[in-house]
């Protein structure tokens, strides 16, 4: 039997019962509805949690520490530098020191009439933060011996020496929220960006020295990298042992760093140089201990979503074999005559599989196009609004979504239920290719 006959034949049969077929059809679909549905819903959670995560920093950074208490014969110095910079999967590695002062506070304006009465120093190699992941949202990165870049809210620590007390500070958080967002924040009394600040450290022997400080960049806040990058002075490490030196002359130099940043090529990878590291002695700390347990429970999520899907799409294939015995029954007579003109008995069967496997891709289709209309529109109500924004977060992402079906669960879906189809056939065709010929005409 030729292809192009074998098709027409199964189009023909199927819309022989149109509301049988449709009503099987409509199982498929239900089933496939719920499988994409459900695990749209997991994923969505999935991507919601990662993105709350990335708020709070970089999933790739490991900051590594030395053994607590000073337990342990490895340091963290330049050889444990130059060790982690040979670790598989790292991409690159920054040292970092804070100053050692007694107190620090910065001072800007005529007469030092904005004074920030605390401020966290920290020494990195600044040529090194693009690599790292460091971001500028405004000015650039420092170059010059004195030049220093500021945290992204480090304005905000300032306080007015002019105003009285109350409303010499401004606060960041206090512009509240409006039409159901959060309000931008107030401005700074001055902008850093451009201005010399001075930066006066007290000394060993209770006296005060000196330092100016010209702010080149802002960086934008980022705690996997550290606090200073919200609010705090990142400078050169030569810049920050000039100073320390200054502030404790006479000190002898302590040449080993407070901590390590190491940035890995991928997420996946995280765990792997973590635990490598710590086989070294060293202490660390990473996103991967909040998000490994996170992604651990929105993939158990997704099973379980997917499981109850899947129990819809299984009642659906129950009713395919229904549908494919009941048709067996019906068309005994013909099924007979078939064999009887020399049918091959492997063109019966392909018969009933392909009827089978088209009852399963049209549900499949037909499931795939529902549940696109409703994560569109459960994602729109979620966003609360029917702009072309809101359309486009709905279907492209961007933004907070509750339901996200990639491609590949549309392709799945389809696939599946295809193979549900062919599955749930399989029994039906072969019951047909073992009627006898004879039996079969007699039959009415």
């Amino acid at each position: 039997m030729r292809k192009q006959d074998l098709f027409r034949l199964c189009l023909q049969n199927l819309l022989r019962k149109k509301s049988r077929t449709l009503l099987t059809i409509l199982g498929v679909v239900i089933g496939g509805c719920s499988i994409v549905i459900m695990v749209s819903l997991g994923i969505g959670m999935k991507e919601s949690q990662e993105r709350m995560l990335a708020e709070m920093g970089d999933l790739t950074i490991i900051t590594v520490n030395p053994p607590q208490g000073g337990r342990g014969k490895i340091k963290l110095d330049d050889k444990s530098v130059s060790r982690l910079r040979g670790m598989k999967n790292v991409t690159a590695v920054m040292p970092r020191k804070s100053l050692e002062s007694g107190g620090a506070r910065l001072l800007a304006g005529t007469s030092g009439r904005y004074v920030a009465d605390w401020v966290s120093i920290m020494g990195l190699e600044i040529g090194g933060m693009e690599e790292m992941g460091f971001r500028i949202v405004r000015g650039e990165k420092a170059a010059k011996s004195g030049e220093v870049i500021l945290g992204e809210y480090t304005a905000y620590s300032f306080r007015d020496t002019l105003r009285p007390e109350g409303s010499n500070t401004v606060d960041r958080w206090g512009a509240g929220w409006r039409g159901g967002e959060e309000a931008p924040a107030p401005d700074p009394f001055f902008d850093p960006l451009g201005k010399t600040l001075t930066l006066e450290v007290e000394t060993a022997d209770g006296g005060k020295t000196t330092f100016p400080l010209r702010v080149v960049g802002i960086a934008k806040e980022d705690y996997s990298k550290g606090s200073e990058t919200s609010e705090g002075i990142l400078m050169s490490l030569a810049d920050l042992q000039r100073i320390a030196e200054k502030a404790n002359p006479g000190k002898k130099s302590n040449k080993n760093f407070e901590s390590i940043l190491v940035k890995v090529d991928s997420i996946s990878q995280v765990a792997a140089v973590e635990k490598e590291i710590r086989e070294m002695g060293l202490v660390t700390e990473s996103m991967e201990s909040i998000r490994g347990p996170m992604e651990k429970e929105a993939r158990q999520k997704q099973m379980m979503l997917g499981g109850l899907g899947a129990i819809s799409l299984v009642v659906a294939a129950i009713g395919i074999t229904n549908t494919m015995i009941m048709s067996i029954s019906e068309r005994t007579r013909e099924i007979g005559i078939m064999k009887a003109l020399g049918c091959f008995v492997r063109d019966i069967r392909l018969l009933f599989l392909a009827e089978a496997g088209v009852i399963g891709l049209a549900g499949g289709i037909v499931s795939c196009v529902v549940s696109l209309i409703v994560s569109i529109v459960t994602n729109l109500v979620s966003l609360g609004s029917l702009s072309l924004d809101s359309l486009r977060i709905a279907l492209l992402g961007g933004g907070a979504r509750v339901c996200v079906v990639p491609l590949w669960l549309l392709a799945f879906a389809i696939v599946f239920s295809v193979f549900i189809g062919l599955g749930s056939g399989y029994y039906p065709a072969n019951k047909a290719v073992r009627i006898p010929a004879l039996e079969a005409i007699k039959s009415d």
